[in-house]
């Protein structure tokens, strides 16, 4: 039997944490367990999870790339599963993650698709497609694959096992879900699907301060990459003969 960690990192997000547990605890089939990574929150986080059960974990150093991977690196199930405390789950999500897996045996993660559920009527849609729509295309092209998104994935533990220590889980000013999709490599089939639906919080298209702090990481999240193995390397492997 496939067994599944879901890892959900938070920093004071106790309202919308407690959504998002009461639809895993509703799940078609139970993820094996759910780890929530306290990133030093100074609300009722913790205790939220606890009433549903979850493990706690607590990371006091402040950033999703510490916590993420502090959560990774707890993780008991043979598939970590990946969600944020705005993410609305479908009642399959978990199921979805298992079949999607065990449909491509040689990919070692998968990402899904979302919808912003506080942004009202056909722009909803629209922010959709130009958000996860220029991410996918334009990081695909940085990477030479499909990247993972953080509001909906799941990677391989065995996966994550190989690449753990390669990762940038020390700079928090980047995206940790962007980098580990870059440190799996260029010959990593990373499979984008659509059915792993999920509604999220529109918090993060808000254009101000936040915004630029996204994109500034995007950009040096790209850019500690690239140092590493450039954006023409990436693409040769994907030549005929190249890859592994």
């Amino acid at each position: 039997m496939t067994t599944v960690s879901v890892i959900i990192p938070v920093r004071n997000d106790e309202i919308l944490l407690d959504r998002c547990l009461r639809r895993l605890t509703e799940q078609s089939t139970p993820p094996t367990e759910i780890i929530i990574v306290d990133n030093a929150s100074t609300d009722g986080s913790a205790e939220v999870a606890r009433r549903y059960g979850a493990r706690v974990i607590e990371e006091s150093r402040i950033g999703i790339p510490f916590a993420a991977a502090t959560g990774y690196d707890a993780a008991r199930g043979d598939i970590i599963a990946r969600c944020d405390a705005d993410s609305i789950v479908g009642p399959d999500w978990v199921e979805s993650i298992i079949e999607a897996l065990a449909a491509r045996p040689h990919s070692p993660a998968v990402t899904g698709w979302g919808r912003f559920y506080d942004v009202p009527g056909p722009a909803s849609r629209m922010l959709t497609v130009l958000y996860l729509g220029a991410y996918y295309a334009f990081g695909g092209l940085a990477a030479g694959h499909h990247l993972l998104w953080g509001s909906s994935m799941a990677i391989r533990r065995s996966a994550w096992e190989e690449v753990s220590h390669r990762i940038h889980r020390d700079d928090p000013e980047l995206h940790d879900d962007m980098d580990l999709a870059f440190v799996l490599g260029p010959d990593a089939k990373i499979a984008l699907v659509p059915n792993l639906l999920v509604d999220v919080s529109g918090r993060s298209v808000h254009i101000g301060s936040q915004w630029r702090r996204r994109m500034d990481r995007g950009f040096n999240t790209i850019s500690v990459n690239w140092r590493e193995m450039p954006p023409w390397e990436r693409w040769l492997h994907r030549l005929p003969g190249r890859g592994q």
